[in-house]
Formats: structure tokens, C-alpha cells, sequence
């Protein structure tokens, strides 16, 4: 049997779902008018019904057509989580624009390269962060920066002083428009613009909705939204899909640990899209103040990794049951997930969501199909995969085949139908002809009760090709050897699997949504032996 997840499918677990050819900003309008006066967005003290939200969103878009903004412009938002980022966003769409997301942190030569890549034409941006802005913008076809400020008027609430008269005709075509341009992480290289269109993200938000409604009472939900909505995850687990449930966004704007506890006890969330790094920063808090977490409902985790220990950990202290799954920017991102009720895997990344295929392929040559238990690529087919890569037809056609996404991550598929993944192509150890996965190295050194956070590499090694390298963060007021630890490995590894060398670091390089860096922490310590 090609496909053993379906016979997994019951109630919450569909095999397809119907998927209205539509713009995103349509699919809102039809939450707005079901759920007009329940809350959309909590940001600290401020909350925005869905009615008030539209209103501000109509505004802006009426205020940015004055502005020139036309159908396929490029406009930019770089905000941290915050009411204006959902306002600008679907304004934005809903004059036929184009959002490029960029991350807050970047510097301004990483600005630079996605503005310029992008064509875009204007900028809403968070006032602390114009100087990163103004020191490029000679360079770039900007012409039009929008600042928001927290603190004072800025120009942002002076357009929403618009009285949203001017609202476009334009029509758009949801599987031809590009909604978003999702630029890559930049973890393997030079970053790419994943060209979304409004069908993929309205089919990636019904997809996923149909995974989760078993478990959710729609238009009551309450979402704590701590990952970035600049990040795919954010955007569609969260806000898209939050939205669509009619539910309340309550939105933070960084991930510190003791403030977010806070908000937990105040707001009492009932779901909560996170990211590995997050589940482990809340776990290693509660050791010390036991705050109580028996609000939630329902927990993912995307964007990682993540390590069984910590679901094992995260789920005997919250009571829940954090849900893996797996996505990447390319397909919107979710193509993978736990089944919320039925049978789950921990450890995997679950089973293909609704309205989508998948398969492992031989590595060498990206056709043949690999039988249950190998280790291959994993290809991904479905309405959610993007259009392709923003002017790199050579990098589409490398990536996109016959309809199948090539994801570029090592997996294997069991009887059940359920997925895991065992890492990168690029970043799969040869170590004396052995093939390593590096999450299986991992996965161990996490079950070791000192150690916080911990990443393994390749690194050059003459005798071996490679030699097996963890980079290990312990807990705080923990203390372990590099023997120590090697031997616990040994006890639990094949031998040509066990680190030969360990790192202690104080803290380990991520991106923005916490995924650990690994070409950094390559190029830090990649001098052959």
C-alpha cells in the first residue's frame, strides 16, 4: 500500500477538504461577518474586535491605494508581532499587492539583498528600526517608508484616519497572484523568495484547520502567538488559521520566558503554536516556579525538531499533548502533522494533512520510490506548494518536478503511514563510509538530564571523511564532561554514531523562530583534523 496513512483517516483526519478558489482577504471577510463582535487580537491591554480589525484594515488599504499602491506591487512589512502587522498585511492584499516578509533582526545588508531581490515598493516598518532602513535606501526602488510607532503618532495611524472610500476593484486570481514572497531562512545559503499564491495559503489554512477542528470550538479559541508572523509558521498557524476560527490572536512580541508565563496565568490560552526552543526555554522555567499550563488544549511545534524528552516532559507537565508536524516555506509550510486524536507517533512528524502526498525517493536518483523503513528524500505533492522561486526558474525547476516539491530533508516512512524526518541532505555526517543523522545523535544527548539544548555536525576529520560533533548547552547550575557525556552516547549509539568530540557553548546560534544554525556552527568549527 502506497499510501498506509489513509487508513488513519476518521473524523479530524480527512483525506480532503474543499478548497474555494478565493483571495485570502476574502476568506477573512467571511470570518469577519460571522464573528463581527468577537475579539481578533489581543495585544497587552488592547483588544481589536474582528469588526474593529476590518475597519483598520480597510483604512490602510483605502489610504495605500492613494498612495499609488497597485496590484503586484511589492510591500514590505517589518514589524514584531503586533496588531498593525495583521492590519498592514491583509491591506496590503487587499489591493492586489504583494506582502515580502522580513524579519525585524535583519541587519542592513541582509535588508538590502530581499529588497532589492523583491523589487519592493514601499516599507512598513517599526520606527526603532529606520535607521537599518534609511542607511540602504538609496540603494533600493523603495519609495514610500511607513512607520509605526508604539509610543507616538506615527505616519501608519495617521492613514488609518483614512476613510477607507478608495477601496480597489482589481480582481485578483488566487492561483496565479502571489500573495506572499516567503523568503527562505538563509540556514543552507543565499536566501530565496517562495512565491505563495492566495490558493496555496487559503488551501494551507482549510488543511490545517481540518487536522485541528476536532478539539476546537470555534470563534472561543484563544491562541497564544509568540512565533514571529514574519515567519511562515506564524503566519499561517497562527494568524491565518486563528482567524479563520474565528478565534483571538493574542499576540507577543518576543519570547522572553518569565513574561510569557505571565501572560499564560493572565490570558489563559487554549492553543499554542510554538517552536522547540520555546517548549524547552518553559520547561527549564518550570523547574524553579510551577505555573500552571492546564489551559491549553491543544500544542504544535513547528519550524525544528523536536526532541521526544522534551515532548515527553512538555506533556506530563501541561497535561496536554503536543501535536509534531512538519513544514517548510515552499509548501505554506504544513504538509505534515499528528493526528489530534487517533493514533500518534511521537518522534515523527505524523502524517500528510489533508489533500496532500507524499513519498521518499533514493537520494541519487530522485525518482525511484523507497519501500517502508529506508531513508530517502522526502518529496511532498499539494495545493499548498508554492509557484515557484522568485525570479530562479533554474532553482524551481531543480526543486519543483512533476508537481512534486523536493523538501531536500531526509526521511523514512513506517507501515503506519507515519513520517520522520532524520535531517538535511546537506547536513547528513559521512563518517568512514556510515551514514549519520544527526537527529538521531541528538535525540539521545537531549534524554541526558543536564543538557538544555544541543545541536550535532559534520566536521572534517582526514582519517574519516567526517567525524561526529555535538554542540551542547547544559542546564543552569549543571555540569557534565565530555567524557561523561560521550560515554552516555556510547551506551546508547552504534559506535560509528558517538560523538567523538563535544562542545560546551553558553548558548547555541538560531534564527529568529529558534532554529538552531547549524551552517554557523559548521563554519565555527570545520577546521579538518
Amino acid at each position: 500500500m502506497k499510501r498506509p496513512w489513509l487508513k488513519h483517516v476518521v473524523e479530524g483526519n480527512p483525506v480532503e477538504v474543499e478548497i474555494p478558489e478565493i483571495s485570502l482577504p476574502d476568506l477573512f471577510q467571511r470570518s469577519v461577518e460571522k464573528y463581527e463582535n468577537k475579539i481578533a487580537v489581543t495585544f497587552y491591554d488592547k483588544a481589536y474586535s474582528y469588526s474593529l480589525l476590518n475597519d483598520s484594515i480597510n483604512r490602510l488599504a483605502s489610504a495605500l491605494v492613494k498612495r499609488q499602491v497597485k496590484k503586484d506591487d511589492r510591500v514590505a512589512i517589518m514589524l514584531p508581532n503586533c496588531p498593525q502587522y495583521p492590519i498592514s498585511y491583509y491591506a496590503s492584499l487587499r489591493c492586489g499587492a504583494t506582502i515580502v516578509q522580513i524579519n525585524p533582526m535583519y541587519k542592513s545588508s541582509e535588508l538590502l539583498y530581499v529588497l532589492n531581490d523583491s523589487q519592493t515598493k514601499v516599507i512598513i516598518v517599526l520606527d526603532q528600526l529606520l535607521p537599518v532602513v534609511e542607511k540602504i535606501l538609496h540603494e533600493t526602488s523603495v519609495t514610500t517608508i511607513i512607520p509605526v510607532s508604539f509610543e507616538k503618532e506615527s505616519l501608519f495611524h495617521q492613514l488609518l484616519k483614512d476613510p477607507g472610500d478608495t477601496i480597489p476593484n482589481d480582481k485578483v486570481d488566487p492561483k496565479e497572484d502571489i500573495a506572499v514572497l516567503q523568503y527562505t531562512g538563509g540556514t543552507t545559503g543565499r536566501s530565496k523568495g517562495a512565491m505563495l499564491t492566495h490558493y496555496n495559503l487559503v488551501a494551507n489554512t482549510l488543511q490545517s484547520a481540518a487536522t485541528a477542528h476536532i478539539k476546537t470550538n470555534t470563534g472561543e479559541e484563544r491562541v497564544l502567538t509568540i512565533s514571529p508572523l514574519f515567519h511562515v509558521y506564524g503566519m499561517t498557524s497562527a494568524m491565518n488559521l486563528t482567524f479563520y476560527n474565528g478565534g483571538n490572536l493574542i499576540l507577543v512580541p518576543r519570547f522572553e520566558v518569565e513574561e510569557v508565563v505571565k501572560m499564560i496565568e493572565k490570558t489563559k490560552p487554549t492553543s499554542f503554536p510554538g517552536v522547540p526552543t520555546m517548549y524547552i526555554a518553559l520547561l527549564n522555567y518550570y523547574k524553579t516556579y510551577k505555573f500552571d499550563l492546564s489551559c491549553l488544549k491543544t500544542c504544535t511545534s513547528g519550524s525544528a525538531p523536536l526532541p521526544v524528552e522534551v515532548i515527553n516532559r512538555f506533556n506530563e507537565v501541561s497535561g496536554t499533548n503536543v501535536a509534531e508536524g512538519y513544514g517548510l516555506s515552499e509548501a505554506s509550510p504544513v504538509t505534515h502533522r499528528n493526528p489530534i486524536s487517533g493514533l500518534q507517533k511521537r518522534g515523527s512528524i505524523g502524517i500528510p494533512i489533508p489533500n496532500t502526498d507524499a513519498k521518499v525517493v533514493d537520494i541519487a536518483t530522485g525518482e525511484e520510490d523507497l519501500p517502508i523503513g529506508e531513508v530517502g528524500e522526502l518529496i511532498i505533492k499539494g495545493p499548498q506548494i508554492m509557484k515557484g522561486y522568485w525570479n530562479m526558474p533554474e532553482e524551481t525547476a531543480n526543486t519543483i518536478r512533476d508537481g512534486w516539491l523536493y523538501t531536500g530533508d531526509l526521511a523514512m516512512m513506517d507501515a503506519d503511514g507515519f513520517f520522520y524526518i532524520v535531517g538535511r541532505k546537506k547536513e547528513m555526517i559521512l563518517a568512514s563510509g556510515f551514514n549519520v543523522y544527526p537527529i538521531e545523535v541528538e535525540d539521545v544527548i537531549y534524554s541526558h538530564s543536564k543538557v538544555l539544548e544541543a545541536a550535532v555536525i559534520g566536521v572534517p576529520d582526514e582519517y574519516r571523511g567526517e567525524t561526529v560533533k555535538a554542540i551542547v548547552v547544559t542546564k543552569e547550575n549543571e555540569r557534565i564532561t565530555e567524557d561523561e557525556l560521550i560515554q552516555f552516547c556510547r551506551e546508547r549509539l552504534s559506535a560509528y554514531k558517538v560523538p567523538k568530540e563535544i562542545a560546551f557553548v553558553e548558548e547555541l546560534p538560531k534564527t529568529a523562530v529558534g532554529k538552531i544554525l547549524k551552517r554557523t556552527l559548521k563554519e565555527m568549527y570545520s577546521v579538518s583534523k
